[in-house]
């Protein structure tokens, strides 16, 4: 899949576009995004990064990060995406300027976006606009039930399954490998330390079933209480894998929430129930 920073990225040509920000290509996101993949020709995205609510003074916790955004809209049959930095210079644009600048420059015929999207300035722009402006507009209803803000709740009160549920894949975090304390090697059971960004939507403290790289991996989001720790940290143990993760790209599932976590009366006790979140996690189910 292409992905252009700015339309002057993009040749003219006949295009179905989905628009919309897709912060974490859901099931409703995908409900927009695949008519636009069948009815082609060169289906495309216009999405926005970073999230307009977050230039707009709003803290905004993302469900996917850009680079699994475009991966995500890739698998869906997307052959081009033009990312829109939002600005607040951009928040300033009419609707009339913004369909000239980011659709027609790009040759869109077709238009695909859910019913409420609005744009331009003051959210002044409806797709009844871009109707007059010429596109063949394709309105998709809300999918009842489903929704960021939603899914964001479950993954806080750790409702992993029925978070899974409305974004048609398990729950994800995404990041690069750091170095930690090495204490997990230590015990018996060495962890990779991933480093987040800032504002991607992590779930509540506590331990994990999940997966990363084709393997099942106990994962652990907190501040590892047994050793007084402060700072929030997402580490997974990868079972039955060997190797160096130490600055790699990892994009770990969270299937299921295992447990709270909590400080032990020895290290033993720890090492013990550590054993117990492994087996848990190979007996563990991938949610669909």
């Amino acid at each position: 899949m292409k992905v252009a920073q700015g339309p002057a990225e993009l040749a003219r040509r006949a295009r179905a576009v989905a628009i919309g920000t897709f912060d974490g290509v859901h099931l409703g996101h995908r409900a927009v995004v695949q008519p636009a993949v069948e009815a082609g020709p060169c289906p495309t995205v216009v999405t926005f990064h970073p999230h307009p609510r977050t230039v707009l003074g709003n803290r905004v916790e993302l469900l996917a990060t850009l680079e699994r955004r475009l991966e995500l809209l890739e698998a869906l049959g997307v052959e081009e995406t033009l990312v829109v930095e939002f600005t607040p210079e951009l928040a300033t644009l009419t609707p009339e300027e913004f369909a000239r600048a980011y659709l027609a420059s790009i040759g869109t015929d077709v238009v695909v976006a859910g019913a409420g999207f609005r744009f331009g300035r003051r959210r002044t722009g409806d797709l009844a606009l871009l109707e007059t402006l010429g596109f063949d507009v394709q309105v998709v209803p809300i999918v009842d039930g489903i929704s960021s803000t939603r899914i964001r709740q479950l993954v806080h009160s750790g409702e992993m399954v029925d978070a899974a549920q409305l974004l048609g894949r398990p729950v994800e975090v995404d990041g690069i490998v750091v170095s930690g304390d090495a204490r997990g090697g230590t015990l018996g059971f060495p962890t990779a330390n991933l480093r987040v960004e800032p504002d991607q939507l992590v779930p509540s403290y506590g331990i994990y079933a999940g997966a990363v790289l084709g393997h099942r991996a106990a994962v652990s989001v907190g501040v590892n209480p047994h050793y007084g720790g402060a700072e929030r940290r997402i580490e997974a143990f990868v079972l039955d894998f060997a190797g160096d993760l130490y600055g790699r790209r990892l994009v770990v599932e969270l299937w299921e929430r295992l447990r709270n976590e909590r400080a032990f009366e020895s290290e033993a006790d720890l090492v013990a129930q550590i054993a117990r979140d492994v087996e848990q996690t190979r007996a563990a189910q991938r949610p669909v």
